[in-house]
């Protein structure tokens, strides 16, 4: 983004917006937020296939954070930056599912893991183990992990809207039902269950979630604190995502 001929200050461009709606004002906060911009669509970009272009991600994300300084009421006590993440995170979250970039067999895979997780849970009373899931799919277990890889390859943001969001569902298309009071009531229960899910995980595959969702580290990061390889992490990562999912889903709040 270009630099604008006018220069103001944080406290001037807020005034001027909320006061006049001065486009200008608007268009100064757009080009000093644009770095959060390239933060999330940065973290997204990294477990996305590459041909998917980081360029769109950040298109997307503009009318995120344009989103966000329209809708920002600082009376209620939020940092912008940290309304703002979640709007943009989502705006560029439906870009990428208006894509359908996914392979069928991929969301098939996914499907059948799910399904296999949920029957041995019932089954067992507990998490399955990699080679339990495995063994009840009928396939070795590094065919198992490559069943994992290729998930990860099709997957962004799996639980943004529920463990890293503090604030209701905030996706670029629900913008205007994020300020509905039922809203923000099924967001809330949904994280609260969703938190108690995480805590029956595995203490390896919690330590990942907890990680990457709420300490911000990258996938790489992770590996280097577990002493595993990048690839591995992301294996952990969406084992435990669907083993999630497949809770909500029987939960039915997915």
């Amino acid at each position: 983004m270009n630099a604008l001929p006018v220069r103001l200050t944080i406290d001037e461009a807020w005034q001027q917006w909320h006061s006049v709606k001065d486009p200008l004002a608007r268009e100064w906060l757009v080009v000093h937020y644009a770095s959060l911009i390239k933060f999330v669509a940065g973290r997204l970009a990294a477990g996305l296939p590459k041909r998917v272009d980081t360029g769109d991600l950040v298109s997307a994300g503009v009318f995120g954070l344009m989103n966000a300084i329209d809708r920002y009421d600082p009376q209620q006590g939020a940092k912008f930056e940290t309304y703002a993440i979640p709007r943009i995170r989502g705006a560029i979250l439906d870009s990428l599912r208006a894509l359908d970039w996914v392979p069928r067999s991929v969301r098939s895979k996914s499907r059948s893991i799910e399904q296999a997780i949920s029957a041995l849970e019932h089954e067992l009373g507990r998490s399955p183990s990699e080679d339990e899931i495995a063994t009840k799919l009928e396939i070795s277990e590094p065919e198992f992990h490559k069943w994992l890889s290729d998930i990860a390859a099709g997957s962004v943001g799996p639980l943004d809207h529920v463990v890293a969001d503090n604030t209701a569902t905030a996706t670029h298309s629900d913008m205007h039902r994020s300020t509905s009071p039922d809203a923000v009531v099924e967001a809330d229960e949904t994280r609260r269950i969703m938190r108690q899910e995480m805590k029956k995980l595995p203490e390896k595959e919690r330590k990942v979630l907890v990680l990457y969702y709420e300490e911000n580290l990258t996938l790489g990061e992770i590996g280097e604190v577990l002493g595993v390889t990048e690839s591995r992490v992301s294996q952990i990562h969406t084992k435990a995502v669907l083993q999630l999912r497949s809770r909500l889903r029987a939960a039915d709040i997915d």
